[in-house]
């Protein structure tokens, strides 16, 4: 059986009008008339719903099918109609509809509004809502737009390890992968865990990053990107936080900081025109019933040029408005978010990307600046939610490079293939990491990374 897609009608509503087609998909509503009724039908290929007519007349089964609860499948055959003096452009006039699946009248969905926390405790059925129809089909389209983004500037797409014996934050909050038994592990003479007999031989973790094994490729192809899953034992409940999310991680050689910015502030605007573009119906919902002013910012991101400021220019601007803070801002302290939605919302009014922080606070691999205090490292801030993207000049110099790595109390030598790289024809080059799922509650304006995440994995949750 040829089914058509409910997409492919609405996009081809002239070239369908009159045709008999035949569709699949689950029922949102039913409204039975006695003699006629109307099922709202979706089958995920779009936002909209078809309207199906039926009358008792045309079908045999009617009252089978107007007795359907919410959430059965069917697969209807029939004529498109034009319906241009109702709510809806076009309808379905029902020739037969065949029951594929019924469903229980326990079915958790009903003609409602749900809240997003119940909804997340029925993972497996939320994506037939539409909040989250809509969410998954903006985050399917801004992945696609990544790719498109770089594959269209010549980037080659590098897949990175996922288990790794390196930390590339140098934090810590990594999550062990072993088959060694934790009853009853083996233990060394001095009663520590014998990892020389564990799978890889050593202590092997799930990777935070991509971007150490980025850069060897960017040192052989140019440019390169990586976007994969990465896994952080970071204990934060919020709303911010997920222990397993996506990046975004391309690797530039031959370029410096303002390079780096320059890729990163192309490629948001490119990512939100195309999202726009290609989900305007998602796009409205959201803007009507999520975030009221989502659209009109999304537009002024996209057309702006960002900002740009150095972090000591940044806290000097903070400073004079510290007593609207709850975390006091000084020099050599880490920007919280509140510093940093003030600086694009009240002082730029637009992106900003915020460079030079203290070494300190930044990663070992960040390029040092001649002042010995700063890094070249860049925050790229926008309107409503903070920091997106985070980057900087790698450090390409092996001395500078081996003195960072003992400075934060690691050994060069298990760095040995990074600084390799350093040894072997090292040039200028730069990245950034962009989670994939803040982008996508940009897009969105959905507050929680739990909401744009098909089965999060948070904090005492990975029940799906």
């Amino acid at each position: 059986m040829s089914m058509t897609k409910v997409a492919a009608i609405f996009a081809d509503s002239e070239v369908y009008s009159g045709k008999e087609v035949t569709v699949g998909g689950w029922v949102r509503t039913v409204r039975d008339m006695k003699n006629f009724g109307f099922v709202e039908l979706n089958d995920g290929s779009c936002f909209k719903n078809l309207q199906v007519v039926l009358d008792t007349v045309s079908l045999a089964n009617y009252a089978e099918i107007a007795s359907q609860n919410v959430g059965a499948a069917l697969i209807v055959t029939g004529t498109v109609t034009f319906t241009p003096e109702a709510k809806q452009p076009l309808e379905l006039k029902a020739t037969s509809i065949e029951v594929e699946g019924t469903s229980t009248p326990e079915y958790p969905l009903q003609k409602k509004r749900h809240s997003a926390e119940f909804l997340r405790t029925i993972q497996h059925l939320r994506p037939r809502t539409n909040l989250f129809s809509a969410a998954f089909r903006v985050r399917s389209v801004a992945a696609f737009a990544i790719h498109e983004f770089f594959q269209n500037r010549g980037f080659v797409y590098v897949h990175t390890p996922i288990i790794t014996a390196s930390d590339c934050e140098g934090a810590g909050e990594m999550f062990r992968v072993t088959t060694l038994d934790p009853e009853n592990p083996p233990r060394t003479e001095d009663g520590q865990i014998d990892y020389s007999q564990d799978f890889f031989g050593k202590p092997a973790n799930l990777t935070v990053s991509g971007q150490l094994n980025a850069e060897n490729f960017a040192m052989a192809f140019g440019d390169v990107y990586t976007f994969g899953p990465t896994f952080r034992a970071e204990n934060s409940n919020t709303q911010r936080h997920a222990a397993e999310f996506w990046m975004i991680e391309p690797e530039m050689a031959f370029t410096d900081l303002k390079g780096d910015m320059d890729v990163a502030e192309a490629m948001i605007k490119f990512v939100i025109r195309r999202t726009m573009e290609r989900c305007p119906d998602e796009m409205d919902f959201f803007n009507s019933f999520v975030d009221k002013g989502l659209k009109e910012r999304l537009e002024h991101v996209a057309t702006a040029e960002f900002g740009r400021v150095t972090y000591t220019e940044a806290v000097e601007i903070l400073k004079e408005h510290n007593d609207q803070f709850a975390y006091r801002v000084e020099w050599g302290t880490d920007l919280q978010t509140e510093h940093e939605r003030y600086l694009t919302e009240q002082v730029f009014k637009k992106p900003v990307f915020v460079t030079d922080y203290p070494k300190e606070i930044k990663a070992f691999y960040m390029r040092m600046n001649d002042d010995g205090k700063t890094v070249a490292a860049t925050d790229c801030l926008v309107p409503g939610i903070g920091e997106i993207i985070g980057g900087s000049q790698r450090e390409e110099r092996l001395d500078k490079l081996e003195a960072r790595i003992r400075e934060t109390g690691m050994d060069p030598q298990d760095y040995w293939w990074y600084c390799d790289l350093r040894r072997y024809g090292s040039c200028k080059h730069a990245g950034f990491g962009l989670g994939f799922e803040r982008m996508v509650m940009y897009l969105t304006g959905v507050s929680n990374i739990r909401d744009v995440l098909p089965h999060p994995r948070t904090v005492g949750s990975a029940d799906f």
